[in-house]
């Protein structure tokens, strides 16, 4: 069984094209396996990034812990708030359908202390090729603590 919080397994090609959208991510904690410097600046509390450098990231061996990736149409820029940016640890939104942190995002992944991966779509096709690629998705009101 593949590791759901390696971006790599997690993003695979044959269920979506990473190079359709830009990509805000935020409050990251990471395990980078493989040493390889990344295109994100860890000082500042988010990054968004372009499908390329996110790319670079996606190809790299890292585990994410902590965060919220969120993907946002290449020809719009994210919106949300930038004194409270998209976050996990503490936020009972995470769990809920239809919350997304950021307001235009297409879709939106949360780690969960390495444990959980929670997607969130907007787009139901985007949704249903995901849940065909990973039989063992879940939906979120299926979920049971």
């Amino acid at each position: 069984m593949h590791c759901h919080t390696n971006l790599n397994n997690l993003l695979d090609s044959s269920w979506i094209d990473i190079s359709e959208f830009n990509w805000l991510v935020s409050d990251l904690d990471i395990v980078n396996f493989s040493k390889q410097e990344l295109p994100i600046d860890f000082r500042e509390n988010y990054s968004i990034l372009s499908s390329e450098n996110f790319k670079i990231i996606i190809e790299s061996n890292v585990q994410i812990i902590w965060g919220v990736i969120s993907a946002v149409k290449k020809n719009e820029n994210p919106k949300f708030d930038k004194v409270n940016f998209p976050y996990v640890e503490g936020n009972d939104n995470v769990w809920k359908n239809d919350e997304f942190q950021v307001e235009n995002a297409v879709f939106e992944i949360t780690a969960w202390d390495s444990s959980y991966i929670i997607v969130k779509f907007k787009n139901p096709e985007l949704s249903e090729k995901f849940k065909n690629h990973f039989e063992e998705a879940i939906g979120l009101d299926k979920y049971k603590f």
